[in-house]
């Protein structure tokens, strides 16, 4: 009897130990998903919303993301991809962030852009890409992108496992959430006037 409800638990532990590991955008049982009251011809499966932002600086700022989600293109929904077009102007970064929900694979159409991320050791991997290299992004990641060129905007694309990938801002998420001052300061070990100027500037 005894046998048996350990083998039961080890079975229990090794089936969620699989369905964890292939956690991801749940599986659709119809060719795709249309809402209601949608036109259904190829124009719901075209999404020309790219356009423009696939060469040269953005227009306004230092960087600009274009996204494809499933948001933007509804299409996507159930399908687990998406994409998003990344225009740096020269010295442009995005700032370290994470996508909760997939890995990133990014490809440098123009420019180079230095890029890293931190793995769960805190260990830090770092590379600079040119035009035609790809570097992957694992799923959850802290990771950044910077345009180390002062004088030469740089582009990317990026594709994502998943319809909604999500994006999780660190400067944003920490200090324009609205987590106390004394929290912050305490946290990173600092004062309460230091944290102030970090959300007043992120609040912006």
């Amino acid at each position: 009897m005894a046998s048996t409800v350990v083998l039961f638990l080890i079975l229990a532990i090794f089936q969620t130990t699989v369905l964890l590991a292939q956690a991801g955008d749940p599986d659709i049982t119809s060719d795709f998903l249309v809402t209601a009251g949608t036109t259904l011809d190829a124009n719901f499966f075209t999404f020309k919303g790219l356009k423009g932002s696939l060469w040269g600086a953005p227009k306004e700022g230092p960087f600009k993301v274009t996204k494809a989600s499933m948001i933007e293109f509804p299409a996507l929904n159930g399908q687990s991809v998406s994409y998003a077009a990344l225009q740096y102007a020269p010295g442009g970064i995005n700032p370290p962030h994470t996508h909760p929900r997939s890995a990133e694979l990014l490809i440098v159409l123009q420019g180079s852009i230095k890029v890293g991320f931190v793995d769960s050791t805190n260990k830090l991997f770092t590379q600079v890409l040119y035009a035609g290299d790809l570097f992957v992004f694992p799923k959850g990641l802290v990771h950044f992108q910077a345009n180390m060129d002062a004088s030469y905007p740089a582009v990317a694309l990026s594709a994502f496992g998943s319809a909604n990938a999500g994006t999780v801002s660190l400067p944003k998420n920490l200090f324009a959430s609205g987590i106390g001052i004394d929290v912050l300061a305490k946290s990173f070990k600092t004062d309460g006037r230091t944290i102030q100027s970090l959300v007043s500037a992120n609040m912006a």
